[in-house]
């Protein structure tokens, strides 16, 4: 497979709710999200899984790749629009160093249903 980077996505970080006591709480606010357009960079597909039981739902996983020499400001809760699905961060991005930074890779997910 190569990879072309040809694709756009934007990136969506939201921040935490705090409650009425002012604790930070673990529930985003997506109203108040900010969004950062990122070019070249590759979304490819990964696995997908099924099950079914009261109500079915579909998984899949995606990764999103960047350019040699690039990063992407990721974190786990965040959020990215590609191939017009709205996709969720999936754990840690993964920055691999080769004498410096070389890529990052950021493993997302669509759950549907």
């Amino acid at each position: 497979m190569t990879l072309r980077y040809r694709q756009t996505v934007v990136t969506h970080r939201a921040p935490f709710v705090v409650d009425r006591y002012g604790n930070t709480t673990a529930e985003r606010d997506w109203s108040r999200a900010i969004s950062t357009t990122v070019p070249r960079v590759e979304v490819v597909p990964q696995e997908s899984t099924e099950a079914v039981g009261d109500r079915p739902v579909v998984v899949t996983g995606w990764r999103l790749i960047t350019r040699h020499g690039n990063d992407v400001d990721l974190q786990p809760g965040d959020r990215v629009t590609a191939l017009g699905r709205l996709l969720e961060v999936d754990g840690e991005p993964a920055r691999y160093q080769l004498g410096g930074h070389h890529h990052t890779e950021v493993r997302l997910m669509e759950v549907v249903g």
